[in-house]
Order: C-alpha cells, then structure tokens, then sequence
C-alpha cells in the first residue's frame, strides 16, 4: 500500500487566518474594548492540566466560543461564561443569577460592517450558557461573531467564524467538511482539532465521545501513560459533567476548531457512560437502579446541552432530549444526525466483544427505536440531495474482528442489531435512495467500506460506502502496523482500508463525486504533531463504491 504522504501547505485566507491565530488564545486573554482578538503562537507543551496556564481567572470566556445547526438562513452561536471553569461545583465561578450578554455579528473580522447585534441572557439554571439562535439572513455567507459582557467596558469574547448553508436549490458550490470523534483529554494532545480547524472546513461534524467520564487514571492509554489528568470523580452529577465538559472546552485546540466552522454534534455514550443502552447501565459495582441512572443520564443531557452550540428545540427534558435531527446544505447534501444512545435496546451476548450469539439477530432488536428508523427512511427517500450523509455513532457494515475462520463481532456496534441494519439497507435500495454515505467513529480506527446489501454477498454492487474516522486522542499515538491492518482486511473483504494512528477526516463534495482523505498524525503524547494524508477514497455521484484515489 501507498505509504503517507504529507498534506500540502497552504495559507489561510485573511479572513480565516485572523480566526486560527486568535484561538490559539482563546480564553487565556482579557481585553477591554472591541478590538480583533490578539494572535498568539501555537501551543506549547503545557502542564498536566490546564489549571495554571488559564492567566487572568476573571475573564468570563474562558471556554471560548462557537456556532452550529448551519441553515439556508441562520444558525446558533454559544458561549458559556466561567471564569474560575475549573470550580469543583461545576459553576465556573458565576454568581446565581442571569447575566447579560452582548453579542455582534460582522461581514469583517474587525468588526467595522457589524449586520446584527443585539443582547441575551447567560443564564444560571443552564451553566450561564449562551444560545442565540439567529434567522433572516442571506444563504451561503461567511460572518464572524463575538460576545462581551453587557455594559461599557464589558470584557470581549474569542471571535469565531461561522456561515450559512447555501439557498436550497443550489449546488454549484462544493462543500467540504471535516468530521471527527473520541478525544480522551488523558490520552494525549488536542493537536488533530488544530489541524482540523487549519483545513478551513464549511463544517465540522462530531460524532460522540466530545468528553469521557472517567476519573484520573481509570482509562490508561494503551502506551500505559496518560500525559495529563481528569479533573474531579467520574461524572455522575450535574457539577461532575459541567467540570469536565469545561476542562475540555478550555482546551485551546479545540477552542481553534470550533471557531473556524459551525458543528453539527452528535453523542455516543462517554458523554454519560461507558457504553450504556437506553436506561441500562454499565454493568459495574454497586450496580445502579434504574432510578439512579436516569438522574446521571438527565445530568449528563444537561451538561451536553449547556456546552454545544444547539438550538432550544434540544433542550432536554429530564432524562429526554431530542438529538437525532435533519440539516440541508442547499440541494448537495442532506444531513442526517442519528442518535443511537437514547433509544437501543441492550447490547446483545452480555455485550461480549468478539462473540457470534444468535441473539444479535433477532428481528425486534434496534439500536434506533421504530420512531426515528421510521424518520430516516422517510428522509433519505425524500431529501432530493445529491448526497446523503447520514452521521452517526457506531460501525455500521459487518465486521469481523477474530482472525481466520471464526467470526467475532462487536454487540455495542450495529453488528449487535444486525435486523435493524438489514431494514435501513433494504430500505436504501427498495426507496431508490441517491449516495447514502454513513460516516462513524468510535472504534478509534481509521476505517473505508462498501455497504453490500447482503454481507455475504461478495459480488453484489455496493448500495452505499462507510468512511470511519479514528480518534483525537482515544487510545493514544497508535501506529500503522501491517499484520494487524492486513488481517482486518483479509477478514473483511468490502473494507479498503484499516489505520490504526489518531487523526480526522476531512470529505470535499460536488456533484459529481465525493472526496474522502483520511488524516494522521504522528502522535498525540506530545502537542504540535504535523498532520499527513494516509489514503484518499472517491465516490462518484449515482455509482456507489470506493474508489482508491
């Protein structure tokens, strides 16, 4: 196989770059007035938690800033005030009461054509978060944001860069878009969120594991070091999760990520729990009741909720929020956002890794429920887009982790609800569905599959394509080894590709073909790793398959 070669270098727009060099500081500077927010050099390697690097502890906008939910017209922005983040009730140091908010947004990342502006609440029942949710503007526009605290002097925000999706029945422009998961913040590094925000995405789609619940040194890399520490116990109430969410948001690579796009967010289970189903937990002692989990699970929605740039229509009720969504990026893709957390039944074989039970394919089993099965079906069916992406959690094709003869499966992956899988694969085919892509991550794998619909079926023509991207951080540097990388293929005759090392992947669009490059890093256990291309994949618009390019 082709080994990796380096991703070429380019410069940063004017308008992009004043945002990438600003959040190298984000939250780490108080300004004044309304000046472009100062450039500073990339990071350097900092102390094992970011307690003693965070400066002046009375500037509110310690977490940074960021939008989301792109549409023809608007989107939301977010920040969420703290300026003590690391306070271990999770309050980041805020009184108990609302505080206003000033925010802008500008055609100039000086701010000098400012096209709306207007004044919010952070408010102190949701972590002194900040959601504006914004409509009437014009389609396929760039505009750059900022919030200060309310009244003369106000401390100023991080600037972010954000955009509307294009008209809806545009698709001249391509789109490229960068999708990641899994950022254990012991594991290593953020670097692989900077170089994501150095590719200049129109948008940025996170697939689950954006934090991890675990205590200090409870999850130890496979190198067996943690380069820097959780924060507090593992997170089981409101504080616990608002604390780690803010150890994570403070991070100053992905503070660069999310400035440079708007998100498009979805969770896996380290957002509450280790692969938890519905309302059953972990299995672990004491094991908990159902009552006791339901108070984590509607803690940790809050947390989530507080932290993404999503609109009030997720907020989440109790232990209930609604995330599985739709968004249209003109008429060249339709986003598909599943949640496959909230509503699957429990993992199969005692959620053994590895095993081949009948009870994975039993037909009533759902990862989904009926309900949002049913809505993207429908949705697939009728988008009218050139591409369906369809961003989710866990691997979706088959795959067979025991090498040789035996068959081993995953029961926390659509292996474990192989009915279900087969009702969406028909129905991608029965429904006339136009180039289902189904993007995931997880598994802290590099992956590319054809869909076949009927796995056994070698020589059936693909219905559809898979691309996995690998972790942030999750499992630590990782590497690209042979015989691993080649008995996965060898077992799995529709995958193109297995990597093992940390990274992301960024996907460009048209409407003729879709690009895929999966991208690594030399390794996350020390900051400022440069980034390179490990495999390129194409698939043309109305021919489903992957194509090496």
């Amino acid at each position: 196989m082709t080994e990796p070669t380096p991703t070429p270098s380019t410069s940063s727009s004017p308008r992009r770059r004043a945002v990438l060099t600003g959040a190298a500081g984000a939250g780490l500077v108080t300004a004044t007035a309304w000046p472009a927010f100062a450039a500073q050099e990339s990071p350097t390697p900092r102390p094992r938690t970011l307690a003693s690097s965070i400066g002046r502890l009375g500037d509110p906008f310690t977490l940074g800033v960021a939008s989301g939910e792109p549409t023809a017209d608007g989107f939301v922005l977010w920040t969420r005030l703290a300026p003590y983040p690391y306070a271990a009730d999770g309050r980041g140091g805020m009184p108990d009461r609302d505080v206003p908010v000033e925010w802008e947004l500008a055609d100039d990342e000086d701010f000098r054509r400012v096209v709306r502006s207007g004044r919010t609440r952070a408010i102190s029942a949701l972590g002194h978060s900040v959601h504006v949710e914004l409509t009437g503007l014009p389609a396929g526009r760039e505009f750059f944001y900022r919030f200060r605290l309310a009244g003369q002097g106000g401390t100023i925000s991080p600037v972010g860069l954000t955009r509307t999706a294009p008209a809806a029945t545009s698709s001249s422009r391509a789109l490229t878009m960068a999708f990641a998961s899994c950022a254990q913040y012991e594991h290593g590094w953020f670097t692989a969120y900077r170089r994501l925000a150095e590719e200049e995405p129109d948008v940025v789609l996170f697939l689950g594991d954006y934090i991890y619940e675990y205590t200090a040194n409870d999850y130890v890399s496979p190198s067996g070091n943690n380069v820097r520490d959780h924060m507090g116990p593992e997170t089981k109430t409101l504080g616990d999760y608002r604390l780690r969410h803010a150890q994570y948001k403070a991070d100053p690579d992905l503070q660069a990520a999310h400035a440079v796009a708007p998100w498009i967010v979805t969770w896996d289970d380290h957002e509450v729990e280790n692969n938890y189903a519905g309302l059953v937990a972990e299995e672990q002692e004491p094991y908990p009741t159902v009552e006791e989990f339901t108070a984590r699970r509607a803690a940790a929605y809050q947390a989530y909720y507080e932290n993404m740039p999503l609109r009030a229509a997720a907020r989440p009720r109790g232990a209930d929020m609604q995330l599985y969504r739709r968004l249209q990026w003109g008429a060249l893709a339709s986003f598909h956002v599943l949640d496959t957390r909230q509503y699957r039944d429990d993992q199969a074989d005692g959620d053994t890794f590895g095993t081949n039970g009948p009870e994975r394919d039993e037909p009533q089993r759902s990862i989904m429920g009926a309900d949002q099965e049913k809505w993207l079906l429908d949705g697939v069916q009728s988008s009218g887009a050139t591409w369906n992406v369809i961003a989710q959690q866990v691997m979706f094709h088959e795959h067979d982790y025991v090498p040789g003869l035996d068959r081993g499966y995953n029961p926390d992956s659509w292996d474990g609800y192989t009915a279900n899988r087969q009702r969406l694969l028909d129905g991608f085919v029965d429904r006339g569905v136009d180039n289902p892509v189904v993007l995931s991550g997880d598994v802290h794998k590099h992956y590319a599959a054809d869909l076949a619909r009927f796995a056994d079926d070698q020589n059936s023509v693909p219905v559809g394509v898979e691309l996995v991207c690998t972790s942030i951080t999750s499992g630590g540097d990782g590497g690209d080894t042979y015989a691993t990388r080649d008995s996965e293929l060898a077992d799995n005759p529709d995958l193109k590709l297995a990597n093992n090392q940390r990274g992301y992947v960024v996907a460009r669009l048209d409407r003729r073909e879709l690009r895929a490059d999966f991208q690594v890093l030399d390794q996350v256990s020390q900051p400022g790793s440069p980034v390179s291309t490990r495999a390129s994949f194409v698939v043309d618009a109305g021919r489903p398959g992957l194509q090496e390019a």
